[in-house]
């Protein structure tokens, strides 16, 4: 039977909005493929790994008959990468997929459909939509600071808290909080749900950048987001996240502003000379100055110097650099606005023009 009859890049497409999230090491076989379901011309690609799913669908199917199967991501998607831009044909024929372009054939072995384990939706209870580009924007604010593999399994995610018209999105490790919120078009009751660190990451890869409106829904133990021809299903993370406004500090007196690609790129200089193991780099504030020392053991130092409207307190502080680096690369602004307080504080970090962001990293002893 005839699955689907499209150029190469039309089935492409879909293929890799969906195996983006196929691991490589599966305990269950099945997870390495994905699903493939025919309904006349509309033709489903979906993909899980038991916590995400992700599901998407184009009109490049052949014939009126319906069908499903599933077939290994990977393999399919790498031999359409390699095939040259032509017609591809997708067939089912004892329990294989036969793939096809000019001279070129290839059988892949099928699992049934009914064996590919699909997430069931919870029941919905708060539903709201942004546009894609400010949503885009929110997850590109604060996913930096989320932790990768802590033993504090809350971390390893991002915190979505929906307050009336604001939607706030908040990240930590434990050694640094990304803090950003977006207005959003009329009032919903409060909730919060921790999104794991991997939905995230492709959440921001799949997102366009443009106005169209991405729904968002939001369970206990679900999220759901729809945009364009993608539902992307995510189970969320349990557990209490931290209390993130305490962190925040509210009273660091000494405040300057600082160009953000002369900050960004005078600390890449400094970092040269820091070693894998210690990455720390010392922040010498002074009236009119911000100098910038790093040293390693092999008793070398690098010394940088930029010039700030500064007339208060001196302050010698050292960070991670690698924590500095993260939101100068992130966060898209001429400038940022620093507020330290004493050398054992955290800094506090914001765009000048609003307070919508907020970003807190703690000192480390040099």
């Amino acid at each position: 039977m005839q699955l689907v009859k499209a150029t190469r890049d039309a089935l492409l497409r879909p293929l890799q909005v969906v195996s983006g999230i196929v691991e490589r090491r599966q305990t269950l076989p099945i997870l390495a493929n994905i699903l493939v379901r025919k309904d006349g011309e509309n033709v489903s690609f979906t993909a899980t790994d038991l916590e995400l799913q992700i599901r998407t669908s184009a009109a490049i199917g052949a014939g009126k008959d319906a069908a499903a199967t599933t077939v290994a991501a990977r393999k399919l998607v790498d031999i359409l990468r390699a095939l040259p831009e032509s017609d591809v044909q997708l067939a089912l024929a004892n329990k294989k997929l036969s793939v096809a372009s000019g001279k070129s054939r290839f059988n892949l072995q099928t699992l049934a459909a009914e064996e590919f384990p699909t997430v069931a939706q919870a029941e919905f209870t708060a539903d709201f939509a942004l546009p894609a580009a400010t949503l885009k924007y929110l997850l590109s604010m604060v996913h930096f600071a989320m932790a990768q593999q802590d033993i504090r399994y809350y971390l390893n995610g991002m915190l979505l808290v929906v307050d009336g018209t604001t939607v706030r999105a908040v990240a930590t490790d434990g050694h640094r909080l990304a803090l950003c919120e977006v207005q959003k078009d009329g009032a919903s009751a409060k909730i919060e749900a921790i999104i794991p660190r991997k939905t995230i990451l492709e959440l921001s890869r799949l997102l366009p950048d443009n106005e169209d409106p991405v729904r968002v829904q939001m369970a206990a133990t679900q999220v759901k987001f729809s945009f364009g021809d993608i539902e992307l299903i995510s189970k969320l993370v349990e557990g209490k996240f931290p209390d993130y406004q305490r962190v925040v500090p509210a009273a660091n007196n000494k405040v300057f502003t600082i160009g953000r690609e002369d900050l960004m790129h005078a600390l890449q200089r400094a970092a040269i000379l820091t070693t894998d193991k210690f990455k720390g780099v010392r922040l010498v504030l002074a009236p009119g100055a911000l100098k910038i020392n790093s040293t390693n053991a092999d008793q070398e130092d690098a010394q940088e110097e930029l010039e700030i409207d500064y007339s208060g307190d001196a302050l010698d502080i050292g960070f991670n650099v690698n924590y500095l680096l993260d939101v100068l690369l992130n966060v898209k602004g001429e400038q940022l606005k620093f507020a330290l307080g004493d050398a054992l504080g955290s800094a506090l970090m914001m765009l000048p023009e609003s307070e919508k962001f907020k970003y807190v990293v703690m000192p480390m002893r040099i």
